[in-house]
């Protein structure tokens, strides 16, 4: 999966890997978001799952992600091969999401501020 964002909007679109289409708004094309998994950030910012009956428990960093107007995570998203589950969140609510465990799934987290995370491989 490819993650493209609006420079102007800043809305987000996911993109299988293999399509080659250049993603358009705005009047601009998009940019595409390289996702981090490690940085000096790395407690507030990495998906961190668990795994219990079925479920994967995610919140995001090792001490929960500030959730404030000025900088908070704007989605979670479980993703494997063209499978999406997003959860959209708004400043004030917790940076935590429950998925059905798909085994080889990975997820992301998408910041404000510092953009895109990954976890590792489910």
């Amino acid at each position: 999966m490819k993650f493209y964002r609006c420079e102007i909007c800043g809305k987000i679109e996911m993109i299988n890997y293999g399509d080659e289409k250049k993603l358009m708004c705005c009047g601009k094309e998009t940019q595409e978001l390289k996702s981090k998994s490690v940085d000096a950030a790395f407690e507030k910012h990495v998906p961190y799952c668990s795994i219990e009956n079925d479920k994967i428990n995610v919140i995001i960093g090792e001490a929960l992600h500030p959730m404030s107007e000025e900088h908070y995570i704007v989605f979670i998203a479980q993703v494997l091969d063209g499978i999406i589950n997003k959860i959209d969140l708004k400043p004030g609510e917790e940076p935590k999401a429950v998925f059905d465990y798909i085994k080889g799934s990975k997820i992301y987290a998408y910041c404000n501020l510092h953009g895109l995370w990954e976890s590792s491989e489910l």
